[in-house]
């Protein structure tokens, strides 16, 4: 008997991530308002490549493809090198992007509205994994003040050009 095995079960897929984990040790949630135009404010934001530019805290960045979901790029910040995956993209509104790197796994959220001339630019981002569990409340500082540094540098370099 010569038989060909099939199957008719359904292949697991993980749901996409577009929010930060609501469950992890570490959340961070911060905004900032951009007196410039919302295509110039994107346009810094998603030119990932060029982040080292302007934000002093990124030393370098390497991008392969375009900028898609599932696509990822590596970079080094803060001493730091991470290689994060883009989860989600809303042209000139939103981006999610995120990852494992040296024990934490984070999640983060960009948002962008326009109302009057005037960018609001809101992120988050969550961590957890075994190394946030121990210091929390530590690394929970470390995050802010890289997201409020970011934020501002952004604002400064959109509204300078």
């Amino acid at each position: 008997m010569n038989a060909t095995a099939t199957t008719d079960a359904p292949q697991f897929r993980p749901a996409p991530v577009t929010t930060v984990d609501e469950t992890a040790p570490v959340i961070v949630r911060v905004s900032t308002t951009v007196n410039a135009p919302l295509s110039r404010v994107w346009d810094l934001h998603t030119d990932i490549a060029g982040w080292a530019r302007w934000n002093t805290n990124v030393e370098r960045v390497d991008v392969t493809g375009p900028l898609a979901p599932g696509a990822s790029f590596r970079w080094l910040t803060h001493g730091l090198d991470i290689t994060s995956t883009l989860f989600q993209i809303v042209p000139g509104r939103r981006t999610v992007w995120g990852g494992p790197a040296h024990g934490i796994d984070g999640i983060h959220v960009w948002t962008f509205e326009e109302h009057d001339g005037v960018v609001t630019v809101h992120t988050e981002e969550s961590w957890s994994g075994a190394v946030v569990q121990a210091q929390p409340e530590q690394l929970r500082q470390v995050l802010e003040q890289s997201l409020t540094d970011w934020l501002r540098q952004l604002k400064a370099e959109a509204e300078n050009q």
